[in-house]
């Protein structure tokens, strides 16, 4: 029987196109490897500017908070934890069973219907809400800044694209395509957005109550 791991029987011409189609894949490997890094690279550079750029507009706007509303953030931000339940849950146990089994019937400080604990959870839940509301109102003005930031963007994009397309047409008309140049919606698409009408038609056009 025949081997065919024996190098006596292979062509050695047939060696050498196998080891140049062997590095051609290689090279071919190496230089999709780089141009798919590069990309990459350019890509996330790309997007970690815009990143950093609302990190900052975040850090500026947290910077800004005044000592009441640290304070409410961290209250809120401890109020919704899961730690936070669990103790009142343990508090809750603790008190019932102290104010309730026989063996503490001489220590009692709030026997059933436990008006004390009542006071304390209504008094608490006062609070509670209060920082609530204070997280709220700040996230909404938070909010707000956002909106009329992205507003702008709006409004700067559109005249932007507007001039875009108005140069376009100019170009279409010299380089002999009339027809695209005289394209009725490229042609509509070309000329000013008036903003003011725009929120007229929507406030027109939305179903009243």
């Amino acid at each position: 029987m025949l081997c065919l791991s024996d190098s006596s029987l292979v062509d050695p011409g047939h060696l050498t196109e196998r080891r140049y189609f062997l590095a051609e894949i290689k090279a071919v490997s190496d230089f999709e490897v780089l141009m798919e890094a590069s990309e990459q690279a350019g890509v996330q550079g790309h997007v970690r500017d815009h990143i950093d750029l609302v990190v900052k507009h975040e850090q500026e706007f947290l910077a800004k908070r005044t000592q009441t509303e640290k304070m409410g953030d961290r209250m809120a931000s401890l109020i919704g934890s899961l730690s936070y339940v669990a103790a009142h849950l343990i508090l809750f146990g603790l008190w019932t069973l102290w104010n309730t089994l026989p063996v503490t019937q001489s220590h009692r400080f709030d026997p059933f219907p436990f008006p004390f604990l009542a006071m304390l959870f209504s008094f608490e839940a006062i609070l509670v809400a209060s920082f609530i509301l204070m997280r709220q109102s700040r996230i909404s003005r938070r909010s707000e800044e956002r909106d009329h930031l992205m507003m702008q963007i709006l409004m700067l994009t559109e005249k932007e694209i507007t001039a875009v397309l108005g140069v376009d047409r100019q170009i279409a008309e010299r380089v002999g395509l009339h027809k695209i140049a005289a394209d009725e919606e490229i042609s509509q698409l070309s000329e000013q957005t008036s903003i003011d009408d725009v929120a007229q038609v929507i406030r027109e056009s939305m179903p009243t109550e």
